[in-house]
């Protein structure tokens, strides 16, 4: 469920705030593109939910035969068809360029300023992220204790705010929200959070965990509000406001683990939140592309309908067509196109005792 609110969120934004937060519309038309602003905290949140997932299917499989074999293997058959079936799209349709889509190729869509390269496709930024954690992390894993793991996970959760605060002193501003060394606290805190719940951690301790996580974000944020811990262009808030939502995000975790493990599990499985979990890579992957064709058709064949100001019905008419389009499109491509590349695992991947490799991938972060 977790993964269907953080794919909302993204989508809610790009389809609301991201292109309409400048045009006039009504008092509760622009109530509600302001609502869909922190809708891009749904990548924050998958970040912790991929550090946490990951981390944790590394430590149950770390002395188990075919450890890398089975890791990569899997990861690739889950993530890599739909992702280059998007770049073959975005080829095709000429919707980005053939640098930013060769870049992408290797996993360098959020460091494409280094190369003088537009980031033509917004999404594929945090993917990129999230394939350096895959390509680096497993090795950490293996090569490690569980106290060495938990101690690099909080060294890195500690020192990305400090350089993320460094360089924005140094004048050296861009990319403290995508390059993937400003953005590794989620990461690691979601690994942290993996770490911990196998330590033999009791339930009424992880309640008073994640009560403190949240407590002292709101606390932190209330007394850096003055120094400027709200925005990203004062220098408290360049290096910590984005750990403060990192800490929120591990706190929302554990709560809806212990309330998914509680009589009250109801509350965290709501099913179209679910149906949304279940497609949320496809969509992630596509739900930018589909406000594009929209745009262009709108453009081509029924300019009355591109959405302007003043005109706040036909940015939910975009909404609902591109949007709607979109999730039908991620359903079918889970269905009838990844399904077919997941049932190889079992095939390509050799069989260890004593692993239940299906359980491990049904809590992937791209797995539903």
């Amino acid at each position: 469920m977790l993964r269907g609110i953080a794919v909302l969120g993204v989508v809610l934004l790009h389809g609301f705030h991201w292109q309409y937060a400048g045009m006039s519309f009504g008092p509760w038309a622009r109530r509600f593109v302001a609502f869909t602003q922190p809708g891009g905290l749904g990548v924050n949140l998958f970040f912790v939910l991929s550090g946490f997932l990951i981390t944790g299917i590394l430590l149950d499989s770390k002395d188990k035969p075919y450890f890398y074999r089975r890791f990569y293997t899997r990861r690739a058959l889950r993530i890599l068809p739909a992702y280059y079936l998007l770049l073959m799209v975005l080829l095709l349709m000429r919707s980005s360029s053939l640098a930013f889509l060769g870049l992408s190729f290797v996993y360098l869509a959020n460091m494409t300023d280094f190369f003088g390269v537009a980031c033509d496709y917004g999404p594929l930024w945090s993917l990129a992220v999230e394939e350096h954690f895959y390509i680096v992390w497993p090795t950490v894993v293996h090569k490690v204790t569980a106290r060495r793991l938990a101690i690099i996970s909080a060294a890195i959760v500690i020192l990305t705010p400090v350089l993320r605060a460094t360089s924005f002193a140094l004048g050296h501003r861009s990319g403290l929200d995508w390059y993937t060394w400003f953005v590794a606290d989620g990461l690691a805190a979601g690994s942290l959070i993996a770490i911990v719940l196998r330590s033999g951690i009791l339930r009424k301790q992880v309640w008073t965990l994640c009560w403190m996580l949240v407590a002292s974000a709101s606390v932190l944020v209330a007394a850096g509000r003055p120094f400027g811990i709200t925005t990203r262009n004062r220098l408290l808030g360049a290096g910590l406001q984005y750990t403060l939502i990192t800490v929120v995000c591990a706190g929302i975790l554990l709560l809806f683990l212990l309330v998914g493990t509680s009589r009250a599990k109801s509350f965290v499985n709501v099913s179209p939140l679910r149906f949304l979990g279940y497609i949320s890579y496809g969509l992630y992957l596509n739900h930018f592309l589909a406000f594009r064709v929209y745009d262009l058709m709108c453009r081509r064949y029924f300019p009355s309908l591109l959405p302007s100001s003043g005109h706040f019905a036909l940015v939910v008419l975009k909404f609902a067509l591109a949007g709607g389009g979109a999730i039908a499109v991620a359903y079918l491509s889970r269905k009838y196109y990844e399904e077919r590349f997941l049932r190889l695992k079992d095939s390509l991947v050799p069989k260890a005792s004593g692993f239940d490799a299906k359980s491990a991938d049904a809590t992937s972060p791209q797995a539903a």
